[in-house]
């Protein structure tokens, strides 16, 4: 992986090293457009790649807090109820991957756009949580493609952060995932991670393409895209196919001993 430059040039629109390039997503999803914390220029590319990631990250935002509050409904929770765990399975996995990597506070701290999309989506969900559970399916597919931004997504921010490569593989399975996990614990549920579906492995596969692709020189888009596309592919083979992981079978007539 190339080593960034002691200065890149942050003061003109163009940047030419792969730093800059590589840093360039972050200013497009956490700079609010283009723009810092303190509403100054951040000075960094933004690519046509950027501002699409830019609104995937905020659908996969919304895919995973509807999914949070589909699980509120069938909890029969209340209006708060249905906002709290929407916004638990959506900001989850980056809050403690941020906790993990000392960016504080949290990106949806940062930027409000973040928890009024996820209040948004509670809210619409509680009036129509019915029509959408007859269409669960179609969900599971916007959830493939959020957890597959994700996992990538949470790796390169990862290694922007400075973690070694295999700390950013790790981490960028919790961002795809550990919404879900918060989310079954307090709703009193098997996190879907414990259970036999490829879910976690997907979220491996996709974060591991991506920072070996990085490691390797490759360039960030193309490294994107691959780890995209690997974790998308592997959910989707499973939602496609029913595949699912071996799980434990007791065997029956066995007996143990109390202690």
């Amino acid at each position: 992986m190339p080593a960034p430059p002691s200065a890149c040039r942050t003061a003109s629109s163009w940047c030419c090293s792969d730093c800059c390039r590589w840093r360039s997503a972050i200013s497009a999803w956490r700079c609010g457009g283009g723009r810092g914390r303190h509403g100054g220029r951040c000075g960094i590319e933004v690519t046509a790649l950027d501002a699409l990631l830019r609104w995937l990250d905020l659908a996969g935002i919304a895919v995973f807090a509807a999914s949070g509050a589909l699980v509120a409904s069938r909890k029969r929770m209340d209006a708060v109820g249905f906002i709290l765990i929407a916004a638990v399975t959506g900001f989850g996995g980056g809050t403690l991957r941020d906790l993990l990597l000392g960016r504080t506070p949290p990106f949806w701290l940062r930027d409000p756009t973040w928890l009024a999309v996820a209040s948004s989506v509670a809210v619409a969900v509680f009036f129509t949580a019915h029509r959408i559970e007859s269409r669960f399916r179609a969900l599971l597919w916007a959830d493939a493609v959020g957890l597959a931004l994700f996992a990538v997504l949470g790796a390169e921010i990862a290694l922007l952060a400075g973690a070694r490569p295999w700390a950013a593989v790790l981490l960028g399975v919790v961002t795809a995932t550990f919404g879900g996990v918060a989310r079954d614990v307090i709703c009193n549920e098997i996190p879907l991670l414990l259970r036999k579906e490829i879910y976690a492995l997907a979220a491996l596969a996709g974060a591991a393409v991506y920072v070996l692709l990085r490691v390797e020189g490759v360039w960030r888009d193309p490294a994107l895209l691959a780890g995209m596309a690997v974790a998308f592919g592997i959910r989707a083979v499973a939602i496609r196919r029913g595949w699912s992981l071996p799980a434990y079978r007791p065997r029956l007539g066995r007996d143990y001993p109390d202690r």
